[in-house]
């Protein structure tokens, strides 16, 4: 059975995801590396906008698994970004 709070999360991160890829395509910037980093930034905003304020479903205790694979795709993004950008002699 789906929860009005978990539907609403469901609905705010599909909102959240179109709208970035519309804005990027946009713009002329869409790349999946872009569109990553926005995306995991919009979960964690929907994430803190639909935390219910006294108990915590279990679903949302999962999220930390999400968050953390998440944050680990942002630190290799950030990575390869560091690699190209430093000289070769430099590392």
């Amino acid at each position: 059975m789906v929860t009005g709070r978990r539907q609403r999360f469901v609905h705010g991160q599909a909102a959240w995801m179109l709208a970035t890829i519309l804005l990027l395509a946009v713009l002329g910037a869409l790349s999946l590396e872009i569109f990553f980093v926005l995306s995991l930034i919009g979960l964690l905003i929907v994430i803190e906008l639909t935390a219910p304020f006294a108990v915590t479903p279990r679903w949302r205790a999962r999220l930390r698994w999400v968050i953390l694979a998440g944050l680990i795709g942002f630190a290799a993004i950030v990575v390869r970004r560091i690699i190209a950008i430093v000289p070769a002699g430099v590392l």
